[in-house]
C-alpha cells in the first residue's frame, strides 16, 4: 500500500531505508497478540539507511550519512526520564509504529517502508562499514535490549552470566556479554544449538530440559539475561543464581509466566527485574561499542514479499538469528 510521510520539519531527518530487521514484537503486534494494535499497521523498528534530507535547523546529520532508527521516534523531551537520556521509560514515549501521532493516519508507521521522517534527537549514527549495514539493523532493538541490562547491572570481567534463549535477542546477549569480559553460560531447550552457542562466545552451554546439566550450575551465576519470549518456569533459573544475583527479563511473551516461588527469592536475596530497550544516548553508546569491536547480528536477508513465511519460521525457531528485510524489494511488491 502507499503511505504518506510528513515533509521534514526544522529538526527532522528524512531517511531512505535500506534494511529493516524483523522483530518478534512485530508478530505480536500485527497479529493482535498484544492489545491495542492500530490498523493499518506498518511494523519495523530496526531501521538503517541513508540520510536523504534534513530540516533547516539540523546540524548533526547530513545527506548521504549512514544512520539508524530504533524503537523510539518521540517522547515528551522534558520529564526526568527524558532529561536523563532514558526516553525509553518516558510515560509519553512514541514508538516507531503503532503509537499516536499527528501524522496520517493518526499513528506511527514503521520501517517496513521505503523512507521515514524522524526528529533528529531519535536518529542514531552508524559507524560500521557500509558493507555491514544489513547486519547492523537488529542492533537497534535486539542489540540495545540486551546491552542495556548488561550495562545497568555492570556485567564485566569476573562475572559469570547466564543467557537464556539463543534466538534474535539471546545471540546478541551472548556476543555482548562476552565482549564485556564476562564468562557466559548459554541456556537453550535445543541440543542442536550447543555448537552454535559456543561459536557466539559462550564458554558453556546448558540444555535447560536436562536436569543434571541445570543442577551443575546451581548457585553459580551472578546474573541471568532471560530473553525467552514464551511463558516458562522461572524457578528453574532462580536456583542457578548466587546470593544477591539478579535475573532480568527482556523477552515479552504474549501471556504471563507462571508466578515464581517467593522462597527462591528471599532465601538468597535474589532479584527479578525487567528492562526495556534503552535510551537514545545508551543506544548510540551500544552502536559505537559494537562498531569498535566488529559486532553485528547474524542475519538472513529476505525480500518484502517473504515476510509472512519469515514470521512462520520465527515462530518455529527456524532462523539464525534475525531476519532482515531488504527494503529496496518493497518497490516490486505493490
Amino acid at each position: 500500500m502507499n503511505i504518506t510521510r510528513r515533509t521534514p520539519g526544522a529538526h527532522d531527518v528524512q531517511i531512505e531505508i535500506a534494511y529493516c530487521g524483523v522483530c518478534h514484537s512485530d508478530i505480536h503486534q500485527v497479529r493482535s497478540e498484544w492489545a491495542g494494535t492500530l490498523y493499518p499497521c506498518v511494523p519495523g523498528h530496526e531501521i538503517v539507511g541513508q540520510v536523504s534530507a534534513v530540516g533547516a535547523h539540523v546540524s548533526n546529520f547530513k545527506p548521504g550519512e549512514l544512520v539508524g532508527v530504533g524503537c523510539i521516534v518521540d517522547s515528551c523531551q522534558h520529564c526526568a526520564d527524558c532529561d536523563e537520556g532514558l526516553e525509553n521509560y518516558c510515560d509519553h514515549m512514541i514508538g516507531t509504529y503503532n503509537s499516536p501521532t499527528p501524522d496520517a493516519p493518526g499513528h506511527t508507521l514503521g520501517g517496513y517502508s521505503e523512507q521515514i521522517v524522524v526528529h533528529e534527537r531519535y536518529v542514531l549514527r552508524v559507524r560500521h562499514p557500509a558493507a555491514q549495514l544489513a547486519a547492523v539493523a537488529p542492533l537497534l532493538c535486539a542489540g540495545i535490549t540486551t546491552y542495556s541490562p548488561l550495562r545497568h547491572w555492570k556485567v564485566g570481567p569476573g562475572h559469570k552470566v547466564g543467557v537464556a534463549g539463543i534466538g534474535g535477542l539471546g545471540h546478541m546477549g551472548i556476543k555482548l556479554a562476552y565482549a564485556m569480559g564476562a564468562q557466559v553460560v548459554a541456556f537453550t531447550t535445543s541440543e542442536s544449538k550447543r555448537k552454535a552457542a559456543l561459536a557466539l562466545g559462550a564458554s558453556e552451554v546448558v540444555v535447560s530440559r536436562n536436569p543434571d546439566e541445570m543442577a551443575a550450575q546451581a548457585m553459580s551465576l551472578d546474573f541471568i539475561l532471560n530473553t525467552v519470549a514464551a511463558p516458562h518456569d522461572l524457578d528453574a533459573f532462580f536456583a542457578l543464581l548466587k546470593r544477591d544475583g539478579t535475573m532480568a527479563l527482556v523477552g515479552a511473551p504474549a501471556t504471563p509466566h507462571p508466578s515464581p516461588n517467593v522462597f527462591n527469592l528471599i532465601t538468597k536475596r535474589r532479584s527479578l527485574a525487567g528492562s526495556l530497550i534503552g535510551g537514545i544516548p545508551e543506544t548510540q553508546e551500544m552502536l559505537d561499542f559494537c562498531a569498535g569491536r566488529g559486532i553485528v547480528a547474524d542475519i538472513e536477508l529476505i525480500r518484502a514479499d517473504e515476510i509472512n513465511e519469515a514470521y512462520d519460521r520465527m515462530i518455529r525457531g527456524d532462523v539464525k538469528y534475525r531476519f532482515v528485510m531488504e527494503n529496496s524489494t518493497l518497490a516490486g511488491t505493490a
